[in-house]
């Protein structure tokens, strides 16, 4: 077992055009007041962060570290969550999703597909120069339009559909391994990756890519009414990253889990602040510690009611809250008699026997 690392924090739903939140100093420095620990960073807010200096210069990325440890903050990952999503992308988003890319890229789809897979990869050399082992991000999507299967799906359309998923990803996979950086795709509604089912789909199809990992983050699970305790038995050799993020679910007569085309504060399932929700932390945070998972828990922040800064504040005392520091010994040691072989098999009937 290991003691999970925290409270950290991913910034992308903090940072802005004013102070403290538009420069990486003063938002390391907001954050450390908060009792943080660790800061995930998201690789396509320059106002933070410059993806390529950290891709190609290792002295910027020992600046960006230092930045960081001058505020007793470590950097857990860096987040392509953006960038990821334009991998793959259904002609029906295109135009939604043309505003995740450069200006240059916008409206040619094969051109914003190959930027998005070199800032992946960027993400990727950046993350091996400061220091890190996992790196967060989507997988896009090509089948999501087809998610409810009416009209008839015709046969092949969701396998052909993953087969190029697949294919897309399989070079930055392996170019994940030459970085030993682990690929730990967020599964989330809006992305073909969205429970564990379709990410089998995937991992079969990258032949069970070492670097095809995860990020665990149970308030989607919560909106799909997925079991997410059961999800860590099942997956936690995957899971590398960890979003913790809260939900709740409340179906009504009027709506459920499709939530009706209603805004995010008239759901049935939204996101909420830490402890605002439904999500069972104390299970969450005792099964991975119980599987060994020793890496981050980074607050993700979204809430349709509360104010950003106050869940910010909140969130770093519930994590720290939750972290079980893992223990030593057995709590029955002190009853312990020792070991002596021969006295084992005495009490078994075993001495002197054939």
């Amino acid at each position: 077992m290991k003691t999970i690392k925290g409270p950290a924090i991913f910034l992308a739903q903090f940072a802005g055009d004013a102070a403290p939140f538009n420069s990486f100093p003063s938002i390391c420095a907001w954050a450390a007041g908060l009792g943080y620990k660790g800061v995930q960073i998201p690789s396509w807010d320059g106002r933070l962060f410059d993806l390529v200096k950290a891709s190609e210069s290792q002295t910027y990325a020992d600046e960006i570290t230092g930045i960081a440890a001058e505020h007793g903050l470590a950097i857990t990952e860096l987040s392509s969550h953006l960038q990821g999503q334009l991998v793959a992308v259904h002609p029906a988003y295109d135009t939604a999703f043309d505003g995740f890319a450069v200006p240059a890229v916008r409206g040619n789809p094969a051109a914003r597909t190959d930027w998005a897979v070199d800032q992946v990869k960027r993400a990727l050399r950046a993350s091996r120069n400061l220091g890190l082992s996992a790196h967060a991000t989507f997988s896009g999507a090509l089948a999501w339009p087809y998610l409810y299967p009416w009209p008839q799906r015709p046969a092949g359309l969701v396998e052909t559909a993953f087969d190029e998923l697949a294919r897309r990803w399989h070079p930055i996979l392996d170019y994940a391994e030459e970085m030993g950086v682990d690929v730990c795709y967020e599964i989330h509604p809006g992305e073909d990756l969205h429970d564990g089912a379709s990410y089998e789909m995937f991992l079969d199809r990258v032949n069970n890519h070492a670097r095809a990992n995860l990020l665990y983050d149970p308030s989607h699970f919560v909106l799909q009414q997925l079991d997410y305790l059961a999800y860590i038995d099942i997956y936690h050799d995957r899971i590398r990253a960890f979003h913790v993020k809260d939900a709740e679910f409340n179906p009504t007569g009027r709506q459920g889990v499709y939530g009706g085309f209603q805004s995010w504060a008239d759901r049935a399932g939204r996101f909420r602040s830490l402890g605002d929700g439904q999500v069972d932390f104390g299970g969450i945070f005792s099964k991975l510690t119980r599987y060994g998972y020793g890496s981050w828990a980074v607050l993700e922040w979204e809430c349709a009611l509360k104010h950003p800064e106050d869940g910010a504040r909140e969130g770093a005392e519930f994590i720290k809250r939750h972290i079980i520091r893992v223990t030593e010994h057995a709590f029955d040691d002190f009853a312990g008699s020792g070991a002596d072989d021969a006295a084992n098999r005495r009490m078994l009937g075993l001495s002197g026997g054939a």
